[in-house]
């Protein structure tokens, strides 16, 4: 199942300078309790930004360019048909961990999301989340992962 984890703020900032905006050591925990085991796939500027391979996990870069050069245990795949193709034959999981171009790309395959509702307003935030991203998407559970934040678990309709 290809399914989409995202952490945003109020007005659906996603990032700022390359980063995330925040930082929550609940929602870390989280983020790595429930991609452990799988596939995670992310954007070159995702890649950069993390810098290197997530533990116990299969790290798919997804990057056109030649410039962007993971090391050999991390996957490049060029395009997002490749990702598709190889999610079928995964015996796991594969999250789409960002950022704002890969999640857009995503969109039309992704049949879960994951969202953890970040307490706060990012003024200067510079990365969002489209508004209506889960207008096709009923929620299935609520978690509460303390410190005010929340984990919403939607499928496609």
């Amino acid at each position: 199942m290809i399914v989409g984890i995202v952490a945003i703020s109020k007005n659906f900032a996603i990032g700022k300078g390359g980063k995330l905006p925040w930082h929550y050591g609940a929602d870390m925990k989280f983020f790595k309790e429930t991609t452990t085991g799988n596939a995670v796939v992310m954007g070159a500027n995702t890649w950069r930004s993390i810098g290197k391979p997530l533990p116990n996990r299969l790290n798919i870069v997804l990057s056109g360019s030649s410039s962007v050069t993971p090391p050999p245990e991390v996957m490049r795949l060029a395009e997002k048909a490749e990702v598709v193709d190889l999610a079928r034959y995964l015996n796991r999981d594969v999250y789409v961990i960002g950022g704002a171009k890969t999640y857009a790309d995503f969109a039309d395959v992704v049949e879960k999301w994951i969202v953890t509702e970040i307490p706060l307003t990012v003024e200067d935030a510079d990365t969002f989340m489209p508004t209506d991203f889960l207008d096709e998407f009923e929620l299935d559970e609520t978690r509460d992962l303390g410190d005010d934040l929340h984990v919403k678990i939607l499928h496609r309709r």
